[in-house]
């Protein structure tokens, strides 16, 4: 691994690649455009390294001694979310790239590749983690404001999320929808947001 410690507060973009010319080309390259880079001479190298709170994306060669890109892009998958993966290589076929995006690849680039591609694919892989930040902490806020409501609060939620109206929602309680408007705005508040719009965009940050 490079002498650097990634750091934690900010997207890292980590260099998996057995080729040390790559390595510090890439790592260069990446560093000249402002990125924090780390890089590691195999994928057991960065699995041995690899903390719970690191993010960013890893750029993975797919030949390598021992685990391959593809199976590192495998061992990642769903275990470390805020890790996104660009796959490179020299030896690219359909067979490979289908795998690599199956596994949620963020690129699949064939080298000799050139400074824009890399660039733009680490840029797509940032945006990846962020939307998955904003993702978690909507969730955390429905989670948190669903410990807040009271049954009846919760109901009226849970139908406003599948976009039934207030008539629908009344029928389906078997309530007036005057009470229902009361416990939508009840819910509002204690989400912390002001109007149906907000709600919408909070819902659907969430995976809930």
């Amino acid at each position: 691994m490079s002498p650097a410690q990634p750091s934690t507060h900010r997207e890292t973009v980590f260099i998996v690649d057995d080729d040390a010319s790559v390595r510090d080309s890439l790592s260069l390259m990446l560093s000249l455009q402002g990125y924090a880079t780390a890089t590691f001479a195999s994928a057991e190298d960065f699995l041995g390294s690899l903390q719970p709170d690191w993010r960013g994306c890893v750029v993975a060669d797919i030949r390598m001694p021992g685990m391959s890109g593809l199976e590192l892009q495998e061992s990642l998958r769903g275990r470390h979310p805020k890790l996104a993966v660009i796959i490179v290589t020299a030896h690219g076929d359909v067979a490979a790239a289908r795998r690599a995006f199956l596994s949620d690849a963020i690129d699949f680039i064939e080298k000799p590749f050139n400074a824009d591609q890399i660039i733009d694919a680490v840029e797509k892989a940032r945006e990846r983690v962020l939307i998955g930040d904003a993702s978690d902490t909507a969730t955390d806020a429905i989670k948190a404001a669903r410990q807040k409501l009271s049954e009846r609060e919760r109901q009226v939620m849970d139908l406003m999320i599948k976009g039934l109206h207030n008539r629908h929602i009344a029928k389906e309680l078997g309530i007036s929808p005057r009470t229902v408007e009361v416990h939508k705005a009840r819910v509002m508040e204690k989400l912390g947001v002001k109007n149906l719009v907000d709600f919408v965009r909070l819902v659907d940050c969430s995976p809930t």
